[in-house]
């Protein structure tokens, strides 16, 4: 792919290095840069690529630089391009584009045509092992998909969120304004996306009945063999389910 080419899409942001964090489950964390309620905004999210026989399904796709690229390409074949959150895909037509990938979306949410996207549900996933996980409350369309691996591997995106604390990808006034918003919270329902989708207390029963230990989410850090009860007492918290 030609520089000219490359320019037709956002650029590449700073990230971190690709990180086997389960066999086959790869998590690289990058910058997001964006304007929201007329403020500029630099925060982290995160990138899950998992690998299914020789080929490499992205969710929550982010842009990765060219030598981070070269050892995606070592790890397999970019095949599919998963998008669960109606507030991400700034970086999902590059790598349509770069890989002549399949483009996944949940129901409901707006594709270019061009992208010839393809609706997901729980037995039209491109992972074998997988399951879905929709939203059916939420004002925004919204996925969960969990990798019947290692006990149960959810990978979400803006609904369940991880952030510990702020990290490199983080500008000052960011961190500010997020900490005073209660971003940084372990195991937690993301606070905007709360605002925005308005889900009820309905969803948030249906997935605790689902088995799961660990989490990879599309801000944070991946949180490990004690997920289902971590996120459970946050449900608890706020739906008093």
């Amino acid at each position: 792919m030609d520089k000219a080419h490359t320019s037709l899409f956002p650029p590449a942001l700073a990230h971190g290095a690709i990180e086997e964090v389960f066999k086959d489950v790869f998590f690289v964390s990058g910058a997001m840069e964006t304007v929201l309620m007329d403020l500029d905004w630099q925060f982290s999210r995160n990138m899950t690529i998992v690998r299914d026989g020789d080929r490499l399904i992205l969710i929550n796709s982010v842009r990765l630089s060219d030598p981070a690229l070269n050892a995606l390409d070592q790890l397999g074949t970019v095949t599919d391009v998963i998008r669960l959150g109606a507030l991400h895909g700034r970086d999902d037509e590059f790598y349509v584009d770069r890989y002549n990938a399949q483009y996944w979306v949940m129901p409901g949410m707006d594709a270019d045509p061009s992208l010839k996207a393809k609706g997901l549900s729980d037995d039209n996933l491109p992972i074998s092992g997988a399951s879905l996980f929709q939203f059916e409350t939420s004002n925004l369309p919204e996925g969960v998909i969990r990798l019947d691996r290692e006990g149960g591997i959810l990978i979400a995106c803006d609904a369940l969120q991880n952030w510990l604390q702020p990290d490199e990808h983080f500008c000052d006034a960011s961190r500010e304004r997020m900490e005073g918003m209660g971003f940084f919270t372990p195991a937690n329902v993301g606070p905007v996306w709360m605002q925005a989708a308005e889900p009820e207390a309905a969803d948030f029963v249906r997935l605790k009945q689902i088995p799961f230990k660990h989490a990879l989410c599309g801000h944070g850090e991946p949180l490990r063999d004690s997920a289902h009860e971590a996120y459970s007492a946050t449900f608890n918290r706020l739906f008093n389910c």
